[in-house]
């Protein structure tokens, strides 16, 4: 939790403060209404034709507002550094004093409080609002890329600068960002996920430290945004702003042009276009002539998400925040920290994992718990096979229906549906789980064409299980008349003939999970295992 400022004699109330700035008589200008915002950092007033901004007397440890003083300093800072990318909207700073036992603005009394003053910016053009209009796409994203391309090739390498790009440094953040969502576990992130991201983020740094230490060589790291999304970008067909560019703490705008680039790309992605995230990515490694930029902007796209997610979490315990938004604000950072782990598990092209195995390797669990965990579509061959041919989903069947239900031609049809439903996935959306035994090289082999057709990544994982724990499980199964699948231990030796080893898959293709232990234990495995993969360098 922030720490809060200390009491002084000259300091001011929340109560009295928030009273203040939320009635329009306070404003010079003396607006008709005050509509009032926070986020877990400031206090926002809309008062057309101005924002006023006010940082909250916190200290989250990477932000300190803690003392009048310094909250002064960064309102200055706030304003000069954000002129450079967004000179129209920052006109400057006002303090707020005392005077006779009231509150107003730019008086002559002792500051109690400062605010940074902004131009309004017209509601209309905000990329958010365009993009949910099918108004921002890819001339919006050049009209970006080519702006920010400009502000990074016009700095000058600073030392100062570029060591926040060096492993050491970078661990600062992702460390601090670990530790301070730690007690969020079980409330706005899984276990799993947490520690998946953790292992990621330390392979990564592993695996590719050579290429972070090139790339502070190179100069890379600049003085960027840092807090680059779509809601701070204003693009109208006349002009391009681009605004709350991060003051408070100079690590955070430290950073490799990657990283700042990813930001946006995951942004885009959590609104559902991750097309675009690509797309804008790519223009900016092209404007930079930094092809190599791209070997770290999953990695980064993680860490950015993770962040979104770390800040969504801390807005939620804020206890100033009504209960209805700290929930909204919990949904959301679930939603980033599935988004982070997407990302570290198998990137951001569209993507499907194929889980297969033998009857009672525990796959269908498996499958379950990855597609709960990235928040993905699962697709599964039994209910389907049920749906195609008019059965209730639970339940088994009679050996005559089971009979043609099983047959090589109903199967063939189930196969073929599955793969339809995953290819108009693909379409829509950026990925799936699909859960089927696969235990036909023809039908692996068609699942590959289908992936290679739509640009889609495709990662097989095959659940193993010794023939023990599978005669355990099946055995199981008479006991749950609620189950989908029909295999029994009694189909066991017939289905395991059936079955075609995925031989033909390279090491890179397939990743064998043993699945003997509880669902949760698979499910971490598999995670890690994608991560491993996702880490190693490039070859």
């Amino acid at each position: 939790m922030p720490s809060q400022e200390p009491p002084r004699p000259d300091c001011v109330s929340p109560e009295k403060l928030l009273g203040f700035l939320r009635d329009p008589h306070s404003y010079p200008h003396h607006p008709e209404r005050v509509a009032f915002l926070q986020t877990h950092a400031s206090y926002v007033f809309v008062v057309p034709p101005y924002v006023y901004k006010v940082k909250k007397p916190v200290n989250f440890g990477f932000l300190d507002y803690s003392t009048l003083e310094r909250r002064k300093h960064f309102c200055e800072q706030e304003v000069a550094l954000n002129r450079e990318l967004c000179p129209e909207a920052y006109l400057g700073v006002i303090p707020i004093v005392r005077e006779n036992g009231s509150l107003r603005f730019a008086g002559e009394g002792e500051p109690v409080e400062y605010a940074v003053r902004m131009a309004q910016l017209s509601e209309e053009f905000f990329a958010k609002r365009l993009l949910l209009q099918g108004r921002f796409g890819k001339p919006e994203l050049d009209r970006v890329a080519e702006r920010l391309a400009t502000f990074y090739r016009g700095q000058r390498p600073e030392p100062s600068v570029l060591d926040w790009g060096r492993v050491d440094k970078l661990r600062i953040t992702s460390d601090e960002n670990f530790a301070q969502t730690e007690g969020d576990i079980g409330q706005t992130i899984d276990r799993t996920t947490w520690e998946t991201l953790r292992f990621f983020t330390d392979e990564f740094y592993r695996q590719r430290s050579a290429l972070f230490e090139q790339r502070v060589r190179e100069g890379w790291i600049k003085s960027g945004h840092g807090d680059l999304h779509l809601e701070h970008i204003h693009i109208s067909p006349a002009a391009l702003c681009i605004y709350d560019r991060i003051e408070f703490n100079d690590r955070f705008r430290s950073v490799d042009v990657a990283s700042d680039a990813a930001f946006l790309a995951m942004d885009l992605a959590f609104q559902g276009h991750l097309d675009l995230g690509r797309y804008f990515l790519e223009q900016m490694a092209r404007r930079l002539d930094d092809p190599e930029m791209l070997e770290l902007t999953d990695f980064y796209c993680c860490q950015r998400a993770y962040v979104r997610g770390k800040v969504e979490s801390m807005t939620a315990r804020d206890p100033l925040v009504p209960q209805e938004a700290q929930e909204a604000c919990r949904l959301r950072a679930r939603r980033y920290f599935a988004l982070g782990l997407r990302y570290a598990t198998v990137g951001s092209r569209p993507a499907i994992l194929a889980v297969m195995g033998r009857i009672g390797s525990g796959k269908t669990s498996l499958a379950t718990g990855l597609a709960a965990a990235l928040g993905w579509k699962l697709l599964s061959s039994d209910p389907l096979r049920k749906e195609l041919a008019g059965l209730p989903s639970e339940g088994r069947p009679s050996e005559e229906v089971r009979s043609w239900l099983y047959s090589p031609e109903f199967s063939e049809k189930t196969y073929r549906e599955l793969l339809r439903r995953a290819e108009e996935i693909l379409r829509t959306d950026s990925g799936s789980v699909l859960d089927a035994t696969f235990s036909r090289r023809e039908e692996r082999k068609r699942l590959q064409e289908l992936c290679r057709q739509a640009g889609a990544d495709l990662f097989f994982l095959e659940a193993q299980a010794d023939e023990a724990d599978r005669k355990d499980r099946l055995f199981a199964r008479e006991k749950e008349p609620e189950i989908v699948s029909d295999a029994r231990l009694e189909n066991l030796a017939s289905l395991d003939k059936q079955f075609e080893p995925p031989d033909e898959l390279s090491k890179e293709a397939l990743l064998v999970l043993p699945c003997r232990e509880h669902p949760d234990a698979a499910v971490s495995g598999a995670l890690q295992a994608l991560a491993a993969q996702k880490a190693v360098a490039h070859r």
